[in-house]
């Protein structure tokens, strides 16, 4: 990913003048990544789908330590939520591959798929229902405490469908890859009884062993005269997790080597866990090592924060260049869609669409909820609202598994968060009004330019309403959006009078057309919880609409 900032990608002709702006060549551009085309669905592997049965090593770590289920404690009544394996594996994902493909996906995240203890961790603070970094008790089902970054997990492939098939699969069902990696920690490392299975030690490609925290707290580390401890900080991090010293060579060598093996079995694009855990200048060598294998590699990181300044390092070339999950949006799309029912105004401060923190806000992939928090606590109409705004708002859009339906809303982990969603529920899933219009806004999305790329020029934000364009005229495409939105329970009147275009504007979801006149009002009802997307598909002319775009905000 390169710097694209968005004063640069107007500057062409938005620099000129409006009076003669109809017969210059112009170029309006959110972004110019490829990987903008496609949103992402996000499945936490183990928890989507168990295609294989024959993988699920259900007799793990037994009798004292098992991998398999085991529900949280504290549940209320009728209540579930597991700390070990449930069996989602990588041919539950291809089996499923059609039906987030035809959902209006264009890629798939994975979660890690390296190799996990065998045992469950015995240290830590046991699991407790609804209770973050409790982690006693619990499996590396989720991926995120690997032991070897050179390995697949044996809870993931089947005979024949190995990671390498798995992406080229995928791919030649219309879906690009996207894998998550870590770099900051391995699995948890200390404060068990004794020092069990491979939990706190790290292997090599070749199997051997490279690392071991033998269960020691980090300040009894001795990484200056120990071999085995030259990989860890003497300092704690996340929980029990051993916490890698991005200052040591061989550490860094070792989590290269690591995502370019996985890249060159087919990941397009990664996604980086607990990125503010690490220095950007760790961050700046590691992107530039994997794109000099890989020019161009989009990466996206988690800091899970909702500072939208230590948010906007990450994104700037001298630090790496990488995009982040923007926290702040869901922080207000949860405001907006949830209980609380904020209009859309609490939106506007987290969108930065100029001169903003971030390289370019195009680029940030937006959610409403993911693994790490509380699902979106919302109603049906909460859900589809949400969607509406998501597919059609600047960024790339990221839907949690099981979202389309509303599966386990509002709750956190160990209280229902990673549930198994399974083939049955998949099964349903289509007579789901939320999956429902979901599909509709993300294939409207998927063939429009506009709404994957456009820049976005804000109307109306307000209430239950809100109105804007996205605007993409690039190599000889021109199309310019306009989004109505009602997130209200009655059906709402938009009448705009200012920053309009005369001409032919096409419904995109409907079929009809609305010819707008030189000074006329553009009027339009939108249905309750509904969205409308009217399309104009030649270079804009309007002298205020232009003038507009190039104005600093």
């Amino acid at each position: 990913m390169q710097k694209r900032l968005l004063p640069l990608l107007l500057s062409m002709t938005l620099a000129a003048s409006a009076a003669h702006a109809a017969d210059a060549p112009r170029s309006v551009v959110g972004t110019t990544e490829p990987m903008a085309e496609h949103a992402v669905y996000f499945v936490l592997t183990d928890r989507f789908v168990n295609g294989d049965a024959s993988n699920d090593h259900r007799e793990q770590g037994l009798p004292d330590h098992g991998t398999w289920g085991g529900p949280v404690p504290g549940g209320p009544p009728g209540k579930e939520d597991y700390v070990g394996y449930l069996g989602g594996d990588f041919r539950g994902l291809l089996d499923n591959a059609g039906y987030i493909r035809d959902m209006g996906f264009g890629a798939v995240w994975l979660t890690p798929i390296v190799e996990q203890p065998d045992e469950a961790f015995s240290g830590g603070t046991p699991a407790a229902w609804g209770k973050m970094f409790t982690d006693g008790g619990k499996s590396g089902y989720h991926g995120y405490w690997a032991t070897n970054f050179y390995e697949i997990d044996e809870h993931l492939p089947s005979e024949g469908l190995d990671f390498r098939a798995l992406t080229a699969s995928l791919r030649a069902r219309g879906l690009k890859t996207v894998l998550d990696v870590v770099a900051n920690h391995g699995s948890p490392s200390f404060s068990a009884p004794s020092q069990r299975d491979t939990f706190g030690k790290l292997f090599n490609e070749a199997g051997e062993l490279v690392a071991d925290h033998q269960n020691l707290q980090p300040k009894r580390l001795k990484p200056g005269t120990n071999p085995m401890h030259a990989f860890f900080h003497p300092e704690p991090d996340i929980a029990q997790l051993s916490n890698f010293d991005e200052t040591n060579p061989a550490v860094v060598d070792y989590l290269v080597g690591s995502s370019l093996k996985w890249l060159g079995q087919g990941a397009d694009a990664l996604r980086l866990d607990t990125i503010k855990h690490m220095p950007l200048s760790f961050w700046k060598t590691y992107t530039d090592r994997l794109r000099a294998e890989h020019p161009g590699l989009f990466l996206f990181g988690e800091a899970f924060d909702y500072d939208h300044e230590l948010l906007g390092r990450f994104t700037q070339p001298e630090n790496g260049a990488i995009s982040v999950l923007d926290f702040p949006l869901q922080k207000a799309m949860g405001e907006a869609f949830g209980k609380r029912n904020a209009g859309y105004e609490a939106i506007v401060p987290t969108l930065f669409l100029k001169g903003g923190p971030y390289a370019n806000p195009y680029e940030l992939m937006t959610f409403y909820d993911n693994h790490d928090m509380p699902r979106l606590d919302a109603d049906d109409a909460g859900f589809i609202n949400a969607n509406n705004f998501l597919f059609t708002a600047r960024g790339i859009p990221v839907i949690y598994y099981g979202s389309e339906t509303g599966f386990e809303r509002g709750t956190a982990e160990h209280a229902g968060n990673r549930n198994y969603f399974g083939q049955a529920r998949i099964d349903a899933a289509t007579q789901n009004p939320i999956y429902k219009n979901l599909r509709r806004i993300a294939h409207l999305r998927a063939q429009t330019p506009a709404l994957q790329r456009g820049v976005q020029l804000n109307l109306l934000f307000e209430g239950d309403r809100a109105a804007f364009y996205r605007i993409y005229e690039k190599d000889g495409v021109a199309q310019t959006a306009l989004v109505l939105l009602n997130k209200g329970d009655a059906a709402a009147e938009f009448h705009l009078t200012e920053l309009l275009q005369p001409g032919r504007w096409r419904e995109a979801l409907g079929g009809g057309t609305h010819t707008l006149a030189e000074g006329q009002a553009f009027h339009a009802e939108v249905p309750a919880n509904g969205v409308q997307v009217y399309l104009f598909e030649q270079p804009l002319t309007a002298p205020s609409l232009l003038a507009a775009l190039a104005a600093p905000q």
